[in-house]
């Protein structure tokens, strides 16, 4: 009996140099999808996630749990920080049960699913905007409490507050300028032989970290090269920075944004 022929794998972008810059250990995932299609990864962070400098805040949301109606967690790094004080103050997550929980996109479901959370709203599109059209008919009278980000819009708690919810928001990590990436960034911009064909960037702090780590007059001689985004929100900051936006997810994660640069041929890279 004859054996079926594998289907040959898809390599699509064979050839192909990609910049990550997600941070260190948040990589893996896109630079896995990227080398499963053929392309070459260089794997330099444009962003660093750190502990607040107090987690006082946090702390004090996460005992007077009884008091919100609604969680809403923007990340997945929001997540891990929750669940890690909610550890260290020992409080069990019976704590939260009661909460209506919203989470922005699959990773950050995922991440509170994997920890015994129920996620009872994610939206369609994985952007603010998207989680308020989702939100704003369910909040009016309730206590919300915002986990993020220490640098984020705050689209999420101005449009929560004008559809009458009383908010907290309380920064559970920071994200910060990794320095000892922008000589090994500019180096490679600056190599022909190495420099990427395509440049991904997974947020705002992505590209505003790039441009800082990069520098201008390197900035000002990246002709040829791709910009690939995760979102709008991330592309509006790209264009803002002067720079394109030529590659956009159709679905606002991971996957989708691994599918936009495939899609792109590599004849047109």
């Amino acid at each position: 009996m004859k054996k079926k022929a594998k289907s040959p794998r898809n390599q699509s972008l064979a050839g192909v140099r990609v910049l990550v810059g997600r941070a260190r250990h948040q990589a893996g995932a896109l630079s896995t999808e990227l080398r499963r299609l053929g392309a070459t990864v260089i794997e330099i962070p444009f962003i660093e996630i750190r502990k607040p400098r107090s987690f006082k805040p946090l702390d004090l949301a996460l005992m007077n749990l009884a008091n919100y109606d609604w969680l809403i967690l923007t990340s997945a790094n929001g997540v891990e920080a929750m669940w890690e004080r909610m550890a260290r103050l020992r409080l069990t997550k019976t704590k939260a049960q009661h909460l209506w929980i919203a989470a922005i996109g699959p990773a950050t479901r995922k991440a509170i699913e994997q920890r015994g959370g129920k996620v009872d709203v994610v939206p369609k599109e994985y952007v603010a905007e998207s989680v308020m059209r989702s939100l704003k008919n369910k909040v009016k009278g309730k206590r919300v409490l915002l986990v993020r980000a220490k640098v984020a819009r705050d689209v999420i708690p101005t449009e929560l507050r004008k559809a009458g919810a009383h908010v907290d928001v309380v920064e559970a990590y920071e994200t910060v300028v990794p320095q000892s990436s922008r000589t090994r960034l500019q180096k490679v911009l600056k190599n022909p032989l190495r420099r990427p064909h395509v440049v991904t960037f997974t947020s705002s702090s992505t590209v505003r970290n790039f441009v800082e780590l990069a520098g201008a007059r390197t900035i000002r001689a990246l002709d040829g090269i791709r910009f690939a985004s995760i979102g709008p929100v991330t592309s509006s900051t790209l264009r803002e920075a002067g720079l394109r936006a030529d590659i956009a997810a159709k679905e606002f994660t991971i996957p989708g944004l691994v599918k936009a640069i495939a899609a792109v041929s590599s004849d047109r890279l």
